[in-house]
C-alpha cells in the first residue's frame, strides 16, 4: 500500500516539476499524443493497397452523410453530394473535351470561390496533378509556372481573362490549349467550357482512372508568390497532402466544427490544411474569397464558426478592429512552426539563429525545386546540421512563443506577402524612363508590414512618366508588390562594393516635409503616379487613404 502512495506521490510532484519549467506541458502531452496517432495512420496509408487516396476520403464522407454542408459561399450552401456530383460533372466533361487521363498536369487559375474546389477535385478523380496558380501575378511570372509543372492545359476563372489573352500567343507557341470557366465565346485560341460541364454526366468516375496513383506520386504543384524571384514550384506528394491534412485532427478539431476559409486556395495552408483538412475531418467550410478583418467576426457569427486559420499577421489586423459582439471560435490554428523550444537568444550565434530554421526530417523538403536548395545551409552550429534560412526575424518571449518580428535581407513583407527588393527592381529598370531603380520598404503608422518605395534615377533629359511607370509594374507586379512611393533622385548612393544603400532612406520614408527630392504616390484609381503632396501624406497616416 506504502509503496503505491509513494509511486503516485512521486508520480504527480513529477507532473508538478514538469508543469513549473513548462506552463504548457499538459497542452504539448495531448498534441503529441495526437500526431503520433495520425503518424501512424500516415503509415497505414503508406502500406494500404490499393492506395487510399484523399479522393476516397471524399467519397467515404459523401457517402455518410451526403446532405451535410461541406461548403458555405456568399450565402450559397453547397452540400458533399452536390459537391460531388459537380465534381463528377467536370471530370467527364475535361475527359471528352480535353482527352485528359492519368497524369496529364492541368494549371488552375481561379480565385477562391466553389468552382476551384470541384475543379481540383475532378481533376483528382482522373488522376491528373493540379498547378495551383496565384491569381494574383501576370505576364512572365505567370508563364514560368508552366515551365515548372508542364501543364498542357489551363483552366482558368472568366474573369482572369485578360491576364490569359496577355500571355496568349505564348501559351499558343507551347501548345497549351486554355479552357475558359465561361458560356461566352471569347478571343480565338480560348475555349469556353462552361456549357459542356454543365451538360456533362454527373455520375461517379471509376476508381480505375486513377489505379496507378500511389504515395509518392505527384498530387499537387503549388507556387510561392513570385515577389521573391520567379514563383517556385514545391512538388507535392500523395504523402504530403495526407499529412497536413492531419494537422487540423492534431491540433484537436473535429467533424463538427466549421473551418473558416479566408486565405488564397492557391496557398498550402489555405488549401492543404484548410480545405484538403476539413475533408479529412469531414466538417463544413466557410470560403471567403479573401480576407477581411472589417467583415470577418460578422461572418464568425452568421455560419458559427468555431475554427479560423491564420498566417502571417492576420490576428494582428483583427486586434486592431473595434471589439466585437460574442462569436463561437474557440480555436485558432497556425502549426507553421512546431518548435516553439529554441535556445535563447544570446551568445555568438544569436543573430544566425533567429533568422534560420532547422530542418528536422529531410524528408519534408523533398519537394523543393533546385532555386529553393540553395537556401540550405550546412554545418551551422553543429556539424551534420542542415537549415533552411527562411529570411524571416523572429522574437520569443518568456513562455518560449515565436513571434514574427520582420524580414531581413533584400525582402520585406506587406499585406502578408514577401516582396523581393531585387526583383522589384529590376523590373523598373524596364520602364523606358528609368535608369536605375533603389527598392525598399518603409513603415507607415497604423499599418503592419513594410510598404513598397523606391528610389529612382532617370535616364538623362528624360521626365518620371507617371503612366507608363504604373502600367509596366501591373503587367509585371502584383499590388501589394508595386512601389506606393517614387522618390526621384540625381544619383543613387552605394557602398564600396557597389551595393544600394537602403539604411537612410529607409529612416527617411515619404515624408514631403522633410524630403527635398521630388516624390510620387501610386494611385490605383487613376493607374498613375501623382505627386505625393502634404495633403495626400496627411490623409494617408490618418487612413483616409486606404493602402
Amino acid at each position: 500500500m506504502y509503496v503505491w502512495i509513494t509511486l503516485l506521490a512521486g508520480l504527480a510532484l513529477l507532473l508538478a516539476l514538469l508543469k513549473t519549467f513548462s506552463t504548457y506541458f499538459f497542452q504539448d502531452c495531448v498534441y503529441m499524443y495526437r500526431a503520433l496517432g495520425f503518424g501512424i495512420r500516415l503509415n497505414v496509408y503508406k502500406r494500404k493497397t490499393p492506395f487510399y487516396s484523399i479522393v476516397d476520403c471524399f467519397l467515404e464522407a459523401v457517402k455518410k452523410h451526403p446532405r451535410k454542408a461541406f461548403i458555405h459561399f456568399e450565402g450559397k450552401t453547397y452540400s458533399y453530394e452536390e459537391v460531388d456530383k459537380e465534381s463528377n460533372k467536370v471530370a467527364n466533361a475535361l475527359r471528352s473535351e480535353a482527352g485528359l487521363r492519368e497524369g496529364d498536369s492541368v494549371a488552375l487559375f481561379l480565385g477562391n470561390e466553389p468552382r476551384f474546389v470541384w475543379t481540383w477535385l475532378g481533376l483528382a478523380k482522373l488522376g491528373c496533378p493540379a498547378a495551383l496558380l496565384n491569381f494574383n501575378i501576370r505576364s512572365k511570372s505567370l508563364l514560368h509556372c508552366f515551365s515548372c509543372c508542364g501543364a498542357k492545359v489551363l483552366i482558368a476563372a472568366a474573369e482572369l481573362r485578360d491576364a490569359v489573352e496577355e500571355i496568349l500567343p505564348t501559351l499558343k507557341e507551347k501548345g497549351i490549349t486554355v479552357y475558359l470557366l465561361s458560356d461566352e465565346r471569347t478571343t480565338d485560341g480560348i475555349q469556353c467550357i462552361g456549357q459542356a460541364i454543365a451538360k456533362a454526366s454527373d455520375t461517379p468516375l471509376s476508381p480505375s482512372l486513377r489505379s496507378n496513383i500511389h504515395i509518392r506520386t505527384t498530387a499537387l504543384y503549388i507556387y510561392t508568390s513570385g515577389t521573391t524571384g520567379l514563383p517556385k514550384a514545391a512538388y507535392v506528394t500523395h504523402e504530403r497532402v495526407w499529412a497536413s491534412s492531419f494537422i487540423q485532427g492534431v491540433c484537436g478539431v473535429t467533424s463538427e466544427d466549421i473551418f473558416y476559409i479566408n486565405l488564397p486556395l492557391y496557398h498550402s495552408a489555405g488549401f492543404l490544411i484548410g480545405l484538403v483538412g476539413s475533408i479529412e475531418r469531414g466538417n463544413t467550410v466557410v470560403l471567403r474569397r479573401k480576407f477581411s478583418a472589417s467583415q470577418f467576426w460578422d461572418d464568425c457569427r452568421k455560419y458559427n464558426i468555431t475554427v479560423m486559420q491564420y498566417i502571417g499577421e492576420t490576428l494582428r489586423y483583427l486586434c486592431n478592429m473595434p471589439k466585437v459582439k460574442a462569436h463561437m471560435v474557440y480555436k485558432y490554428g497556425d502549426i507553421c512552426l512546431y518548435n516553439l523550444f529554441l535556445r535563447d537568444l544570446d551568445g555568438k550565434n544569436s543573430c544566425l539563429e533567429v533568422t534560420v530554421s532547422q530542418i528536422c526530417l529531410e524528408a519534408l523538403w523533398d519537394s523543393a525545386t533546385t532555386k529553393t536548395q540553395t537556401r540550405r545551409l550546412s554545418d551551422v552550429f553543429v556539424k551534420g546540421d542542415l537549415y533552411f534560412n527562411s529570411g524571416d526575424l523572429l522574437r520569443i518571449d518568456k513562455d518560449k512563443f515565436v513571434y514574427f518580428h520582420d524580414r531581413v535581407g533584400d525582402t520585406f513583407r506587406w499585406k502578408g506577402e514577401n516582396v523581393a527588393t531585387t526583383e522589384v527592381a529590376d523590373i523598373l529598370t524596364m520602364v523606358d524612363c528609368i535608369e536605375e531603380a533603389n527598392v525598399y520598404g518603409v513603415k507607415v503608422e497604423g499599418h503592419e508590414g513594410r510598404i513598397g518605395m523606391a528610389a529612382v534615377k532617370l535616364k538623362e533629359g528624360r521626365g518620371f512618366d507617371c503612366i507608363n511607370t504604373c502600367s509596366v509594374l501591373a503587367n509585371y507586379l502584383p499590388v501589394y508588390a508595386r512601389p506606393r512611393f517614387i522618390r526621384i533622385q540625381n544619383s543613387l548612393e552605394v557602398t564600396g562594393t557597389f551595393k544600394m544603400k537602403k539604411v537612410k532612406l529607409v529612416e527617411e520614408g515619404f515624408d514631403p516635409t522633410l524630403i527635398r527630392d521630388p516624390l510620387y504616390f501610386l494611385d490605383l484609381t487613376q493607374k498613375k503616379y501623382i505627386p505625393l503632396s502634404q495633403e495626400i501624406h496627411k490623409s494617408i497616416l490618418s487612413q483616409e487613404i486606404k493602402l
